[in-house]
């Protein structure tokens, strides 16, 4: 316990400053390529760089490699009201609250609540928001008030008078697609496409999972044809992606939770592969690495509620130093789905992977280039060490195209 608690003091002591770097707003990439594919591919192999393009992404895997999705689809989560004075409101559904439950709260009829973020709060007094949309020529009123405006603004309550739609068809035909605040500009119509993977499938993202953003299926039949897998999992990429680390030292950073959902042919796929498992997007390894320490809960605690699974901020860092092996863990969630039978598993993660971090679940990943001072790159840097600095040097010599809409990165150790 005790050289766990020094990796806890280690890591929750951090300095943010140490993970800066110069991003000139030349470099961040204001709008995509013409063609997905078409981007540049850093690959980092064992401390060697080469450039290359994604489009042959396959040529660079190891042989017989998993890649691991995330299957995720942006939401038009922005939604803008104008009061009767004229005062803009814009309400960002963030987490649905009642019912708390993704695909349940996207199928109500009638009303819903969500977590959301308020824009110009102050102008909204607490009167209900009225909105008039149009779906297929039917007319519908979409209102929104606040559940309790003297102790939680942050709950949002929608109504609609047409039990005909569900709250899917609501949000997509009265939102806009919300795209990374650092692209300083208004989403086009452009982004409505480009701003999702090809193989998006599951609401609830309110920011894509951007490494996906370069496949096309091109790309997925030459991997094929070269006899690596697939797999997708599924996590909600929250709005706490974009959070800046603004204490001193990480420890006074609140991680964002995320919820993530995964299927028994998942884990049992996990298990059965012998070749390396490479994660397509930081958020795949969140997933992947919050894998096992459910796992290891399971096995702590063979009688824990499936329902109330979730990975804690510090977690990975707390627990007495343990040589279970990821399959032991993938074995015990297993366990766990047999017991409520069932084949599926929600769960959230408040994971926070930084420098000290044991990866157990991921063998490579592919990735963009991140905002400096953020929680993704202090993930990247777990893999990497201070190879980052290397990384990053060499992608701002060379015209790399930096965040969301930028260039690709694939990382491989030995």
């Amino acid at each position: 316990m005790g050289n766990r608690n020094k990796l806890l003091e280690q890591v929750t002591g951090i300095s943010i400053s140490d993970y800066a770097y110069e991003l000139p707003d030349d470099k961040i990439a204001k709008y995509p390529l013409a063609e997905r594919d078409q981007s540049k591919l850093l690959v980092w192999k064992d401390g060697q760089i080469q450039d290359a393009q994604f489009r042959n992404l396959a040529d660079y895997l190891p042989a017989n490699s998993l890649l691991l999705f995330n299957n995720t689809k942006v939401i038009r989560a922005r939604l803008h009201f104008l009061k009767e004075t004229g005062a803009k409101i814009e309400i960002f559904c963030l987490d649905p609250h009642e019912p708390a439950d993704y695909q349940i709260a996207f199928q109500t009829t009638k009303s819903c609540v969500w977590k959301c973020m308020i824009g110009n709060q102050k102008k909204w007094k607490g009167e209900i928001l009225r909105k008039i949309i149009r779906i297929d020529n039917t007319e519908i009123m979409l209102c929104a008030e606040q559940t309790d405006p003297e102790n939680n603004k942050s709950l949002i309550r929608f109504r609609w008078n047409n039990p005909d739609f569900e709250f899917s068809r609501i949000i997509e035909n009265a939102g806009s697609l919300p795209i990374p605040p650092y692209l300083n500009r208004e989403t086009e119509q452009s982004d409505l496409e480009r701003y999702q993977t090809v193989y998006s499938k599951i609401k609830g993202s309110v920011a894509a999972p951007t490494a996906g953003l370069h496949f096309t299926e091109k790309v997925f039949n030459h991997l094929k044809a070269d006899g690596h897998e697939l797999a997708e999992l599924t996590l909600h990429v929250g709005a706490g992606t974009f959070q800046p680390v603004k204490s001193e030292t990480i420890s006074g950073h609140d991680m964002h939770s995320e919820h993530f959902y995964i299927r028994r042919d998942f884990l049992n796929q996990l298990l059965q592969h012998s070749g390396k498992k490479i994660a397509v997007g930081t958020t795949s390894v969140r997933t992947l690495e919050s894998i096992y320490w459910l796992g290891i809960q399971a096995i702590e605690n063979p009688e824990i509620d499936i329902a109330e699974l979730k990975v804690s901020q510090w977690e990975a860092y707390q627990e007495e130093e343990n040589n279970i092996q990821y399959n032991e863990a993938l074995n015990a969630l297993i366990g766990l789905l047999d017991k409520h039978q069932t084949d599926f598993l929600s769960a959230s993660t408040q994971i926070i992977i930084a420098p000290g971090y044991s990866f157990r679940m991921t063998d490579g990943m592919i990735t963009n280039f991140h905002q400096p001072q953020s929680t993704l790159l202090l993930l990247i840097s777990a893999y990497l060490g201070n190879e980052w600095r290397t990384i990053y040097e060499h992608a701002l010599a060379n015209n790399y195209r930096f965040l969301s809409y930028g260039d690709s990165n694939l990382y491989l150790k030995e």
